[in-house]
């Protein structure tokens, strides 16, 4: 026997039908969704800045009550989400609602805190923390901007807490991408927290599925016959030695094979001889894959080590504003004429007394979207001029996007896509990665049945 554990989001915004699509075709006991990234988090602190209640994926209410016919036919199934962002106790509250209106009050909905630390960070660095760029080595109390998200990257524990509390809807916060999937496998099997061949087993097969559809045939090179329209998203069946196969629903659209699950587990590891998640130190250079056909791939032969002492931290902080405009540059000489509508843009600004920390141009059409990898492009016929800035004056980058529009009428002949409007000035979030120990983060789990939590 296997614990059928899939995923059907890889990244908030993906495909929003897909989960009920696959738990309408394949019977899976755990389906995951994975929304969380450095950028989303920094994206929901700016919302919950606006709105106290927000700050969390609303992708997953809707996604919520496409599921509720499958919950209400399909006993074993349970959902494991970190699409609680910065928020899980009012996502969990809003999902309650849902679940009460499908007349499933009494599934149990289990939430995980205790990852957000942007209310500790001071004190923290009282008791010693230093929170030290991994990039630079440079410590926080060095940075003065202000920190806009602290979320520490929790382990499958807590998720595991939540199970045995009977939850059939788990939903968290910033946990490693890996552990949604970890945690319904210890759940399932009782693995002890130092079975470092299993948990590393168990994240192997998370780290494939977690991006979703890329490992079924997503972003693959030979697109042209994976029939992406139709694309089943991952599904992990995980045997009790922690070896797994990857596989797909039956009849999907994509592709499962050796090279899909290879492109996948090499993607975003770092050292492969040690990917270091919260549960466990993973060995990916003595993985073994196994291509069965009929869209199966097996996994084993992962080994682990113990966890590190230190969680990881995801940290922003508010960097200044930025903007992007664009303009369709058309005819035998448009490369000239964009570099040229370029030069006139910036030139304007330094007229007007603005010189910006930061400009990029590029001409997409020639290779400036890949740039390095091609030579530039000769003799097209039109390409598309495109304009970035950033700076810390929001005034600076106001008046950059006022500049664009006016070279329909002063600029060379030629350009379009001016009816799209100003580029929007936006706030720019900067990354901090960084460390804190484990024994400074305190995870809380609470389970309740959808009737019980506040209407």
């Amino acid at each position: 026997m296997t614990v059928k554990i899939a995923n059907a989001a890889g990244f908030l915004g993906d495909n929003i039908d897909a989960p009920r699509r696959l738990v309408e075709s394949a019977e899976v006991d755990y389906l995951t969704l994975e929304h969380l990234a450095e950028l989303t988090l920094s994206i929901m602190a700016r919302q919950r800045q606006k709105d106290s209640r927000s700050g969390y994926a609303r992708d997953l209410l809707p996604v919520v009550e496409s599921l509720t016919p499958a919950f209400a036919r399909q006993q074993q199934l349970h959902l494991v989400t970190n699409g609680g962002g910065l928020n899980p106790v009012v996502c969990a509250e809003e999902v309650a609602a849902i679940l009460r209106h499908a007349e499933l009050g009494a599934l149990k909905i289990g939430v995980v805190s205790g990852d957000d630390l942007g209310d500790r960070i001071d004190q923290l660095q009282q008791q010693g923390c230093a929170f030290e760029n991994l990039d630079t080595g440079q410590p926080l109390s060095e940075l003065a901007q202000p920190i806009i998200s602290a979320n520490a990257y929790l382990g499958a524990a807590p998720i595991v807490d939540a199970l045995a509390g009977d939850a059939r809807i788990v939903i968290t916060g910033r946990v490693a991408d890996a552990a949604l999937c970890v945690g319904p496998a210890v759940h399932r099997y009782g693995w002890a927290w130092d079975d470092w061949p299993r948990l590393a087993a168990a994240s192997v097969a998370g780290h494939v599925i977690e991006c979703g559809a890329q490992a079924t045939g997503g972003y693959a090179t030979d697109w042209k016959n994976a029939n992406l329209a139709e694309v089943g998203y991952p599904i992990a069946e995980i045997a009790a030695d922690g070896s797994s196969v990857i596989t797909k629903p039956a009849g999907s659209g994509g592709m499962v094979n050796r090279r899909t699950v290879t492109e996948q587990l090499v993607y975003e590891i770092g050292d492969p001889a040690r990917y270091m998640t919260p549960d466990v130190v993973v060995d990916f250079t003595t993985v073994e894959l196994t291509d069965h056909g009929s869209d199966r791939v097996a996994i084993q032969g992962a080994h682990g080590t113990a966890a590190p002492d230190s969680y990881k931290v995801s940290l922003a902080y508010a960097d200044g504003f930025t903007a992007s405009g664009q303009l369709l540059v058309y005819g035998p000489d448009c490369i000239e004429k964009a570099h040229a509508a370029a030069d006139i843009v910036f030139a304007k600004l330094k007229q007007a007394g603005i010189e910006l920390a930061a400009t990029h141009r590029e001409l997409l059409g020639t290779g400036d979207g890949v740039l390095g990898l091609h030579e530039t492009a000769v003799g097209v016929p039109e390409v598309m001029l495109r304009l970035s800035v950033r700076d810390p004056r929001r005034e600076a980058v106001s008046r950059f996007a006022k500049e664009l529009a006016p070279l329909i009428t002063s600029g060379p002949a030629g350009l379009a896509g001016y009816a799209q409007g100003r580029p929007q000035v936006r706030p720019v979030f900067a990354y901090w990665p960084t460390l804190v120990p484990r024994d400074a983060v305190d995870a809380s789990v609470q389970v309740r049945a959808a009737n019980d939590w506040p209407k």
